[in-house]
């Protein structure tokens, strides 16, 4: 989509229907910021900030932009300065060698290290299925979490060309630089993902019938706690993870390993459906409480692929992530 598409300037700077206007926009630049920043939360926070400094450089807003490439533009800036001297985040698959599965000497890390998910609902907008697929592969967590080895210009040259679809005239006229450099950090951003190992699967399609069997029996051999049932459901070449900490594991041996040793805490857990993330089927798991109902635990993102899973992740900041994705905070009886 061209930066001058569907997007109207405010005639004269007047802040008459802005806050509509804004709102029509927040969607995508909730995705935009959410691809820089690999946070839902952080993600959020740019695009109120952004909203904040569209209303206060109001007046200076003279509508020979469209009010679409005008937002990007504060958008970019915020999302570079709170990118500005910081680490990037990662996942742990990212970021060493997988890990015994005995459970020894596991790290937790700070939040800011992880990319985080995101409901769909934040990031996806209605529309036509292929739209609605293709934005729903660009925040698959993979995907993500590759972007945030480019440095932050390169990351929002990446995006704004490669996932928007801005021309480079665009996007040097955003950035105020040239078309010239522009096609070189284009290029440099390109060649970094292409040359580096970012373990992605394929692309995410569509789930059918077949996956939505395979993730309700997923569901029912994780409540019975049922290894048989649950390491004939995913790829012999799986792969889980757990921020915040920095484990990871590789193949259906490896995992079953750590369920049925450090992993055996989440026997007798429940497990709720939940809003998909990153493209992505997701649940909240809820572990059995000793005075009795079931709190939350982590929640976990999946990949399927071929009729089996391919990829777990599960993310156990649960305090912060349930009320993201609508979960309750409890489970009783």
């Amino acid at each position: 989509m061209s930066a001058v598409q569907e997007a109207s300037p405010i005639a004269g700077g007047s802040a008459e229907g802005l806050e509509d206007r804004l709102e029509q926009h927040r969607t995508e630049l909730t995705a935009y910021c959410y691809r820089m920043l690999a946070s839902p939360f952080e993600a959020e926070d740019a695009v109120q900030e952004t909203v904040l400094r569209a209303w206060r450089g109001l007046h200076r807003f003279e509508g020979r932009a469209s009010l679409r490439s005008w937002l990007y533009r504060i958008a970019t800036n915020v999302c570079l300065d709170m990118l500005a001297g910081r680490e990037r985040r990662a996942r742990p698959i990212d970021l060493g060698p997988v890990w015994s599965p005995d459970g020894e000497e596991l790290n937790t890390l700070p939040e800011a290290t992880w990319v985080a998910p995101i409901p769909d609902g934040l990031v996806v907008p209605d529309g036509d299925p292929a739209d609605v697929a293709i934005a729903r592969d660009s925040i698959r967590l993979a995907l993500i979490a590759a972007l945030q080895h480019l440095p932050p210009r390169q990351r929002a040259v990446l995006i704004l060309c490669e996932v928007l679809r801005w021309k480079a005239t665009e996007v040097a006229e955003l950035l105020d630089t040239s078309v010239a450099s522009v096609n070189s950090a284009l290029q440099r951003a390109r060649s970094t993902l292409a040359t580096a190992d970012f373990t992605a699967t394929e692309r995410q399609r569509h789930l059918d019938e077949t996956d939505r069997a395979l993730l309700a029996r997923y569901v029912d051999a994780f409540e019975r706690y049922d290894m048989d049932g649950l390491t004939s459901l995913i790829r012999e070449d799986a792969t889980q993870s757990m921020p915040p900490y920095d484990m990871w594991l590789r193949g259906r041996d490896q995992i079953l390993e750590w369920w049925v040793g450090p992993g055996s805490g989440c026997r007798g857990s429940r497990v709720l459906p939940a809003a998909p993330a990153n493209g992505s089927p997701t649940f909240g798991q809820y572990r059995p409480s000793p005075e009795g109902g079931h709190y939350p635990w982590a929640l976990q993102v999946l990949e399927v692929s071929a009729g089996r899973i391919v990829e777990m992740t599960f993310f156990l900041d649960a305090d912060k992530l349930f009320p993201l994705f609508g979960l309750p905070d409890r489970l009783d009886g």
